[in-house]
């Protein structure tokens, strides 16, 4: 099973799961899982090959969003979810496979279409950084600068860095390799007729309004808000409007 971080303990409302996106960790939604955990339990997964999850040989969204139905069974049988990026799409997933499992859900900044940019340019980057090298954070912050990757996302990475095993927690073979199904999502008919919202930053992209056709086909529940001064990492660049968000809408 995934691994998870609990915050909070167990109360009258439903849990919520948090999946993080591509390269990150159920740690970078620390801060906003123990705020959300004054009124429910928050549980914060690592997704299939990211940090302690195990390491898989694919990394499709059916098998993200079975992931994430089996960390649901286990917590009571269905839960609020917010999905953020890449875990978003497996959470879209997880509620047109599993659609008993999901109360409510939260999109953060994704829609369900393919997209035609790439992030295999971190991959080569991190898998350039000479490992022997670090003995801090800071010497493969370093090591990423000189290789161009900006420094928001320096520090985003090497959270994903074990110093003193000298490695990445994060499978990067496997991600590379599968790196067309992260950025498509999968052909399907199915439906999830609960309630949807579809956040998004206002400064971003990644949810434009010729998707929201295809979004409306597979969730004709949703709904759709942006979030004011944020881009594309939304609940980072303005984690207090974001908390707020989730709370109303989580709470409704």
């Amino acid at each position: 099973m995934l691994n998870t971080i609990l915050h909070g303990a167990p109360t009258d409302k439903p849990p919520l799961l948090i999946a993080h996106g591509l390269y990150g960790s159920a740690r970078n939604w620390g801060v906003i899982a123990k705020r959300l955990s004054d009124e429910r339990q928050v549980i914060a997964v690592d997704m299939r090959n990211h940090g302690a999850s195990p390491s898989c040989d694919s990394h499709s969204y059916p098998e993200m969003a079975d992931d994430l139905a089996e960390v649901i069974a286990a917590h009571g049988g269905q839960m609020d979810v917010i999905g953020h990026s890449m875990g978003g799409k497996a959470a879209m997933m997880l509620a047109l496979r599993h659609p008993d499992a999901v109360r409510r859900l939260l999109v953060a900044d994704i829609a369900p279409v393919s997209y035609g940019h790439s992030q295999i340019q971190f991959i080569e980057a991190m898998r350039k950084v000479d490992l022997d090298k670090v003995t801090r954070r800071s010497d493969a912050h370093a090591q990423l600068s000189d290789l161009g990757v900006e420094p928001a996302l320096q520090s985003f990475f090497t959270q994903s860095l074990d110093i003193q095993g000298k490695r990445w927690t994060l499978n990067l073979d496997v991600l590379a390799k599968e790196m067309p199904n992260i950025l498509s999502f999968p052909k399907t008919e199915a439906q999830w007729n609960g309630v949807a919202l579809f956040l998004s930053g206002a400064t971003s992209d990644y949810v434009r309004a010729e998707y929201r056709p295809e979004i409306l086909a597979r969730f004709p529940g949703a709904r759709f808000a942006k979030i004011p001064k944020a881009g594309h990492w939304l609940h980072a660049e303005n984690p207090r409007a974001f908390e707020a968000t989730a709370r109303a809408f989580f709470n409704a």
